[in-house]
């Protein structure tokens, strides 16, 4: 899973990325040039320690995000589209957080002269929808000389392509994001290769100062959600040792590193999950998104798995810690043999029989 970590200009994109990777990249301002930093950090997940305690592997793997702050996106971007670098970072990401300032700070003042959360967010929103309607309309056109001249492919398809993007066109024309609007399985097909950016699940946070309470934000839209996090703060606490950390997070009343719960909220709006592979080698936890067949879920782990799947052994986290092994498991028929279309469920343990 890939989050691009965006906002607008001295927003704290990058505290937040240091707050949520445990980095310590230059919080300088890039004045506008294009950068990317990224980071793999271990989703936390405390079923893996728990495997882990129980079958003692010798190593314990748990899942990965990456987190990319990208910076070089600006107000006024979208008039004339972004640019290649910009558009092909963004396009390649699975979702955004999409950071936004809530502190005041005199000696990094707002660009836009004072801070207002809901007006950075509609500029932002409008950045990424006004670059989906470019390449809504360069699209129709392409598609409508291809039909005035002819030949190629079927004149259906190209008729249902076209009706496609155009209701695609008066959606943003409306400003509404693309990820409000239901498309057909078909329609995913056609659509799959543009990686149009409002499409793409979006977590909002609420970069706050010390102490400030979160401001009210009405977000209505699908695959989006809105969360607050002290950023300067988060990052602060991030770089400290774990003993060090666990004083201030008792003196600020912080129940929950902003790493855990952002990675915990990116997962259920992403609509991902875990299942897991334990042994003595290594326990481990796989991310798969929600309703996948064990089949396909099997290809995670290795493609021969996928290919030469024959049954898959499962038992659930909880049946299985309740009675303390996988021969327990098996001995009170806890442990099942499933075939290629049962739907994996978050928490599943699952052993592939496999043949090639």
């Amino acid at each position: 899973m890939r989050l691009g970590i965006i906002g607008l200009p001295q927003s704290g994109k990058t505290t937040i990325f240091n707050a949520l990777t445990r980095g310590d990249t230059p919080t300088t301002m890039s004045g506008g040039r294009f950068e990317v930093h990224t980071a793999v950090v271990d989703v936390p997940d405390p079923r893996v320690d728990d495997l882990t305690a129980l079958f003692h592997p010798e190593k314990k793997i748990y899942a990965k995000v990456t987190y990319a702050d990208i910076a070089g996106l600006e107000g006024g971007a979208a008039k004339s589209g972004l640019s290649g670098q910009l558009l092909n970072q963004l396009t390649q990401m699975d979702g955004f957080v999409h950071v936004v300032r809530c502190f005041e700070n005199a000696s990094v003042p707002h660009p836009s002269g004072s801070v207002n959360p809901a007006r950075d967010i509609a500029a932002m929103d409008a950045e990424l929808l006004l670059n989906d309607l470019i390449s809504v309309e360069r699209k129709l056109e392409r598609m409508g000389d291809e039909r005035r001249k002819g030949g190629g492919r079927d004149k259906a398809v190209i008729e249902r392509e076209l009706h496609l993007f155009e209701r695609l066109k008066a959606i943003l024309a409306e400003d509404q994001p693309l990820r409000d609007v239901e498309i057909s399985p078909e329609d995913e097909k056609s659509l799959s290769g543009f990686g149009f950016l409002t499409r793409k699940p979006v977590l909002v946070l609420l970069n706050l100062s010390d102490g400030q309470a979160a401001p009210a934000i009405d977000y209505p839209h699908q695959r989006s959600q809105v969360v607050a996090l002290q950023g300067k703060l988060e990052m602060d606490l991030a770089q400290l040792a774990p003993d060090e950390a666990e004083l201030f997070m008792s003196e600020y009343g912080i129940e929950e590193l902003g790493f855990t719960k952002v990675i915990h909220v990116s997962y259920s709006l992403m609509g991902l999950q875990s299942f897991f592979t334990v042994g003595e080698d290594e326990v481990r936890a796989w991310t798969i998104q929600a309703d996948t067949p064990a089949v396909e879920a099997a290809g995670v782990i290795h493609s021969d798995l996928q290919k030469g799947f024959i049954r898959a052994e499962v038992v659930t986290y909880q049946e299985l810690m309740a009675l303390g092994g996988m021969a327990e498991a098996r001995s009170k028929g806890k442990l099942r043999l499933e075939g290629k279309e049962y739907i994996v469920q978050d928490g599943d343990i699952m052993h592939v029989r496999f043949h090639v």
